[in-house]
């Protein structure tokens, strides 16, 4: 094998390894890629494109809802708990966390902790995203190279 595309490849498993490290990424992950195969080669990133493009709208949306006169918690609830479900299809357990305390704050009818968690999860979604194209640019890279994306595990697979 190449020596370039040998680095590559430690340079992809290594991001790899730092996204559930940091717990950008969980098993969820994991699981999604196992629905990757060769009749499907663009699996992953058909479902987190969705992912992208659906949370977007979903934060867009709560951004509206909570500038309203009478913020109507139960539909602003409602829109996190689209967005959590998504999170966690895709294993983005931190977009997630952030929409479990969101939806805490919509329960209590707590304006500014929502006001204050929407920021959080759009942070935590802008992380994700980030992350998660560079993700695919270095896979991207090993592809193009004649490499091959091997089965993902992580190194500490607890997370």
């Amino acid at each position: 094998m190449d020596a370039g595309l040998m680095q590559m490849q430690g340079r992809l498993a290594d991001y790899m390894n730092a996204l559930f490290n940091e717990e950008i990424l969980d098993s969820q992950y994991l699981e999604l890629h196992e629905l990757q195969d060769e009749s499907n080669p663009g699996f992953v990133v058909e479902v987190v494109s969705l992912f992208l493009t659906d949370a977007e709208k979903l934060l867009d949306d709560l951004s509206r809802d909570l500038t309203q006169q009478n913020v109507d918690f139960k539909r602003a609830h409602a829109q996190a708990h689209k967005l959590m479900g998504s999170s966690c299809s895709i294993g983005a357990p931190r977009v997630k966390s952030a929409c479990i305390v969101f939806q805490n704050f919509c329960q209590e009818k707590n304006v500014r902790g929502c006001q204050r968690y929407l920021q959080q999860m759009k942070q935590e979604f802008v992380l994700v995203k980030g992350k998660l194209k560079a993700l695919f640019e270095l896979e991207k890279q090993v592809v193009a190279a004649g490499g091959s994306i091997h089965r993902m595990q992580p190194i500490n697979p607890s997370h």
